[in-house]
């Protein structure tokens, strides 16, 4: 198509057909959710682990769970995660209004400001509704399984103290017909976090999240329009704008996971063990020193990188298949 008409740099939400936008995001959302789970439960197993007694590295870890747990192992906890699509959706609209407010109220026309702005500000409201699906959830990541083997003493020893451990980090304790019950753990999982913190317990950890996944979502949108400015003006004119796109997300995933992963460990200790920032702090840094930066940080660069990359696929693309009629001569493809 030419392009004598003035490109569209950024779709915005006033562009599109909100008909067509919300169901596509939403059922997206949960496409993207389904494959990525693996990796987020990973990266809260190995975060919540002292040192690497249980797991050495993401892909032992992945290993030890489909042989000690079996393949659905690797889902545990995802159907309450998947009640986290509509905090996601509060989240995305509050970022496209975010953006929107700013530049027609604001006058705030410079992308990469309003992306900053609204993805901290999205990040809030998604995090208010989201904490305590994610304490839930988190806490059924850590529930090992037996169903795969009923005698627990046939496991080999090093098996053994690994779940051991890794059920000692829940700090719930479940018999064995309740766990292996879906509804009957998180029934067990809320009652127990009621009867010990009240209802203040499903929002343990709630700043320290905003202080992680505010900034980190300040920071990827941030570095997503900056990367998309910087490789559109070096790339000719006749690659797709969507591949662009899909360029710039992953690398903005890894500069955000990088500056924030050391609070991401923080706040998985204080969601799943219930302790204090502090105190917190002073345990991790005993058991991991300066590592601590680096505790769950491969398996969160891959979920971040996998993640960017097929949010962004899926993003852009509905936001073009959902663009109005009098718009689809400016937007490239």
């Amino acid at each position: 198509m030419g392009f004598e008409v003035e490109e569209i740099q950024v779709i915005e939400l006033h562009m599109m057909d909100k008909r067509k936008y919300f169901p596509l995001t939403l059922l997206s959302g949960l496409t993207i959710r389904t494959m990525l789970y693996p990796f987020v439960l990973i990266k809260t197993r190995l975060q919540i682990q002292k040192g690497n007694t249980v797991y050495r590295g993401t892909f032992d870890a992945f290993v030890k769970i489909v042989r000690n747990e079996g393949r659905t192992g690797l889902y545990r906890g995802f159907w309450v995660s998947c009640l986290q699509l509509f905090p996601s959706m509060a989240y995305i609209s509050t970022y496209e209004g975010t953006r929107h407010y700013l530049k027609e109220h604001l006058g705030v026309t410079e992308n990469s400001i309003r992306s900053f702005v609204g993805g901290g500000l999205a990040s809030v409201t998604g995090q208010t509704l989201a904490v305590p699906i994610d304490i839930i959830s988190q806490h059924l990541m850590l529930m090992g399984r037996r169903e795969k083997c009923k005698d627990f003493s046939e496991w080999s020893k090093e098996e053994r103290r690994a779940q051991i451990k890794l059920s000692n980090l829940q700090n719930i304790h479940l018999n064995e017909r309740v766990s292996m019950s879906r509804f009957g753990a998180v029934n067990a999982i809320i009652r127990t976090i009621y009867k010990r913190d009240g209802l203040l317990g499903f929002y343990k950890g709630y700043f320290v999240s905003l202080a992680c996944f505010a900034p980190n979502s300040a920071l990827w949108w941030f570095f997503y329009d900056s990367y998309t400015v910087l490789f559109a003006g070096v790339i000719p004119t006749y690659i797709p704008r969507l591949a662009i796109q899909v360029v710039a997300a992953p690398l903005s995933g890894v500069s955000a996971a990088l500056i924030t992963n050391p609070i991401d460990v923080i706040r998985a200790r204080i969601q799943v063990e219930g302790t204090k920032f502090g105190e917190t702090v002073r345990t991790l840094w005993t058991e991991e020193g300066y590592w601590l930066v680096t505790k769950g940080l491969s398996a969160r660069l891959v979920q971040s990188v996998t993640f960017s990359i097929f949010i962004i696929l899926g993003y852009e693309t509905i936001k073009r298949w959902s663009i109005l009629e009098q718009y689809k001569d400016k937007v490239r493809w």
